[in-house]
């Protein structure tokens, strides 16, 4: 027996639909990632952060996207942190979208890191600077091979991300823990800049962030009930150095 697979382009990334699975593949696109900060008050706690009243977000490059097969380079100095999180695939173009009507522009999820120099973003914080250095290395923002279609989630506000390094539990947390849901987030990120088929949006990451190492392993996933929907693994290393000419 062979598994039929049907393909489908969208103009933003092409999917592959496995029959005998609810995750299809796919590859990124998109012209932006937008990443909540802060959406779970127990992670901002654990940084000493005020928990936030109203949304607020950073973009990384897409430059930053890797898949599995490809490795996480930390650059020499960098104290980098892993963040375990949700991600909403955008399916349409819109602007101004209203609470009500968000999921009419939700493609689908994947399981996502956003990884971070944590040592530079606390220097930018203290100097009152953007994050765009700490977030934006190439390599820092690993994604699942495949994403779940829309459909096939029962309710997003109630799965559970798990990440270990080497094999030791560093996070686990339930989207319901969420401080802003999914609607709240395309409502305030829409009302500020359009927001384009095959964009990402990084939903924020629950506690237990740690410092990531050269070597060390990070596997993650994304469950609902005891069900695994996705996971994912990646290997980390030194950024490799380049030769200037």
């Amino acid at each position: 027996y062979k598994r039929q697979v049907s393909t489908q382009s969208t103009g933003s990334f092409s999917i592959k639909h496995n029959i005998n699975s609810m995750a299809s593949s796919f590859k990124f696109q998109g012209k932006k990632i937008v990443a909540i900060g802060r959406n779970y008050a127990a992670h901002a706690k654990e940084l000493s952060n005020a928990v936030p009243t109203s949304p607020f977000f950073f973009i990384k490059p897409s430059s930053s996207v890797i898949f599995e097969g490809q490795a996480i380079e930390i650059p020499r100095g960098v104290d980098c942190h892993h963040e375990v999180e949700l991600g909403v695939l955008i399916g349409k173009t819109g602007k101004d979208i209203s609470r009500e009507k968000a999921y009419d522009y939700v493609r689908g999820y994947v399981l996502a890191l956003d990884m971070t120099a944590r040592n530079l973003q606390n220097e930018a914080k203290t100097k009152g600077l953007p994050w765009s250095q700490a977030k934006g290395y190439d390599t820092f923002c690993p994604l699942s091979n495949k994403y779940l279609p829309k459909d096939s989630i029962k309710n997003p506000d109630n799965l559970v991300l798990a990440l270990s390094v080497n094999g030791i539990e560093k996070q686990r947390g339930n989207t319901q823990d969420m401080i802003f849901k999914i609607p709240d987030l395309l409502a305030h990120i829409s009302a500020i800049m359009t927001l384009e088929e095959g964009d990402l949006i990084l939903t924020g990451t629950p506690e237990g962030v740690s410092s990531v190492s050269p070597g060390e392993e990070i596997k993650a996933s994304l469950s609902e009930g005891n069900q695994v929907l996705l996971n994912i693994s990646f290997k980390a290393i030194e950024r490799p150095k380049v030769n200037k000419l």
